[in-house]
């Protein structure tokens, strides 16, 4: 990711080039420096929802169809920009042309062979030494990043969302898999409601019916027990990217439901 109005730079190595990736890295992006005003992407899948037969670009705004990195950033309240040619979003295709020359001999003299050190080697020294040389300071004074109010769950927005209808016995599902709602979470009128389906960067599920969320386990698994009542986590937008949810997070697969997500979306 690059700011457009001082080129400061930052990125991670990653397993998979995929939704669940791109959301780590602007989350990371958001607590270090806020919500943007706009996102400049290419018209990437992963971005942009592809046209169906027939279908011309206005009948798909009008429809509303949006990708779950889309849904996202209209939560967040970030505008979307698509680049049309390589050309247009020129600054950080030179700095991809920089980064596959100078970074890989860097990570050679460093005696890089891990993702976890090569990960380290970006936080500690690359990106410090780029941003230092390359970054420029902004025509405005004014910083037109806003903050991430308490109000606005980063956990719940940043993550693959879906709805679900709730099925008679109080379950539903999802990829592929029949989920139960605690019993004491039933009520009456809960049948034949639509639900919000939340699958976190973390691999954990998340259901949430009418603003509230649900005690909720796979069917044939057992109720997992209510987590333990904690002081609300204080909001820290300069921790620098050290949120305790990315520990292992750029080094370890997705987890198993996001695989099952993933294969899906790739064979429809």
């Amino acid at each position: 990711m690059i700011d457009d109005a001082t080129s400061r730079s930052w990125g991670r190595f990653v397993l998979h080039d995929g939704t669940r990736e791109n959301m780590g890295v602007l989350w990371e992006y958001l607590e270090r420096n806020g919500r943007m005003v706009d996102v400049y992407t290419d018209r990437d899948s992963m971005f942009a929802v592809a046209l169906r037969p027939g279908e011309s670009a206005q009948e798909r705004r009008e429809a509303d169809r949006v990708t779950q990195l889309g849904r996202a950033l209209r939560e967040l309240g970030i505008g979307w920009i698509a680049a049309y040619s390589p050309q247009a979003k020129g600054r950080v295709e030179r700095s991809f042309g920089t980064d596959q020359d100078r970074l890989v001999k860097e990570l050679r003299l460093a005696k890089v062979k891990t993702m976890v050190a090569a990960n380290e080697f970006l936080e500690k020294e690359y990106w410090p030494e780029w941003n230092e040389r390359f970054a420029r300071p902004p025509a405005s004074a004014t910083d037109l990043h806003r903050p991430l109010t308490p109000e606005i769950d980063v956990a719940a927005i940043l993550s693959h969302v879906e709805a679900r209808g709730i099925h008679n016995h109080y379950t539903f599902s999802f990829a592929g898999r029949r989920y139960q709602i605690a019993r004491s979470e039933a009520r009456a009128g809960m049948k034949g409601q639509r639900l919000r389906v939340e699958l976190r960067l973390d691999g954990s599920l998340k259901a949430r019916y009418q603003g509230h969320y649900l005690e909720i386990a796979e069917c044939g698994a057992e109720t997992p027990a209510p987590p333990p009542s904690r002081k609300p986590v204080r909001k820290d937008h300069n921790a620098g990217g050290k949120s305790r949810w990315m520990e292992g997070f750029w080094e370890r697969p997705g987890p198993e439901l996001w695989r099952a997500v993933r294969d899906s979306n790739l064979g429809s």
